[in-house]
């Protein structure tokens, strides 16, 4: 029976099931904030409502109306937006166990890096996300959470040194997915911790006759605008491991950083418009600026290139691939933890390596991000041997 194969078919229903669960999470996250920054005030409605937006879909009117603390009684069935949050953050995890725990030798652990084991690599990477959350929640609820500002500041600080802490723990895929897991698991933190006992106990003191507090909506409230705002960012770092030049750079905390930047630009553009305040179109172009560091940090760190002496012949290329590469990329891997060659890539045979020249290329030459880990120990002259080969023609002569 081919277990490799179904291992991969469960890995992709996990993927799957986090995408689509993170899906509408993001999609009532973005609705709920723009649907709060819509509501408009009106004298006809109960002092108690905060306000009310109109709206229209799929061939209908909405009325949507907002209360400050809560109305005087609750309906029989009340719509609760958690488990978006929670799948998401489940299958994230089993995803994050699965690839990078379980595989922490092939696609965590750097020993160029540091020298941890699997095992305390998966250690360090559990314990920072419990703390990473503790840390948010006592920011957010002590005088530094009394001001917006000032807890935005000193949070993108305290996120941008815990990039630069990852990466100098874990691979760069590894510390950017971390990163990912990070801002993922407060958000949820704040949903499961904050926004839903909140609501819960709002709902209790509503029955039992109670006035609720209404400094619980307001905390909910702060969480949630946080969760919008990280959105963006936790978007891109999961999508990073997809594109190795965004971590394979030794700036690649200030491309994260720079990243962090941008995106929250772009989405406060968007909550200032649905709060009706036609936010400057220089934001996007500000927004722009940041990117575009990004990708300059991406180019000007790339290592040293190694000069050589004479012309490079397929042959020693097809040595280095057969030591450095195939150990993976065969129909039968050798190296510890790869079953089946990663996205069905071989390197087996001559024809193999001239058809796949420009991806040997770009992913040991240029991005320099394979082998994983420089596990196979490739060295800068190898790795400058293949770029001049590659420029010259890549020629099987």
């Amino acid at each position: 029976m081919h277990w490799g194969l179904l291992i991969d078919w469960a890995e992709l229903l996990v993927r799957w099931t986090h995408i689509v669960a993170g899906i509408a999470w993001i999609g009532s996250s973005f609705y709920f904030i723009a649907l709060d920054a819509s509501l408009l005030p009106h004298p006809r409605l109960d002092k108690r409502v905060k306000g009310e937006a109109w709206q229209v879909h799929g061939g209908g009117f909405y009325q949507m109306q907002k209360y400050t603390v809560a109305p005087d009684y609750l309906p029989d069935h009340l719509t609760w937006f958690k488990w978006e949050a929670y799948t998401t953050w489940i299958f994230g995890f089993i995803l994050l166990v699965s690839v990078y725990y379980v595989n922490a030798s092939v696609y965590l652990v750097d020993k160029s890096v540091a020298g941890l084991t699997p095992l305390a690599a998966s250690g360090v990477g559990i314990a920072t996300l419990a703390a990473g959350w503790l840390v948010y929640d006592r920011l957010c609820k002590s005088w530094i959470g009394q001001n917006t500002l000032r807890l935005a500041v000193v949070g993108f600080v305290l996120l941008v040194a815990a990039t630069y802490g990852y990466l100098h723990v874990f691979s760069g895929r590894g510390a950017f997915i971390h990163v990912g897991a990070l801002v993922g698991s407060i958000m949820v933190g704040n949903v499961f911790f904050i926004i839903i006992p909140n609501q819960k106990i709002v709902v209790k003191d509503l029955l039992a006759g109670r006035v609720p507090d209404p400094a619980l909506g307001a905390q909910a409230k702060q969480r949630s605008l946080h969760n919008n705002y990280l959105t963006l960012p936790v978007v891109f770092v999961m999508l990073s491991n997809h594109y190795a030049f965004t971590y394979a750079t030794k700036y690649a905390w200030l491309v994260l950083a720079a990243v962090f930047i941008s995106t929250f630009l772009v989405r406060h553009w968007f909550n200032l418009g649905h709060a009706g305040q036609k936010p400057s179109w220089l934001l996007w172009p500000a927004a722009a600026v940041p990117m575009l560091a990004a990708a300059g940090l991406t180019i000007l760190g790339q290592p040293a290139s190694v000069a050589l002496s004479g012309s490079v012949k397929f042959a020693g290329v097809q040595q280095i691939v057969a030591t450095r590469c195939v150990t993976c990329h065969a129909p039968r891997p050798t190296f510890e933890g790869i079953e089946e060659a990663p996205k069905g890539i071989m390197f087996d045979t001559p024809a193999r390596i001239l058809a796949q020249s420009a991806l040997i290329y770009q992913q040991a030459a240029v991005t320099r991000i394979m082998p994983l880990n420089n596990a196979t120990e490739i060295t800068e002259e190898e790795r400058q041997m293949i770029s001049q080969w590659y420029q010259s023609g890549a020629s099987g002569q």
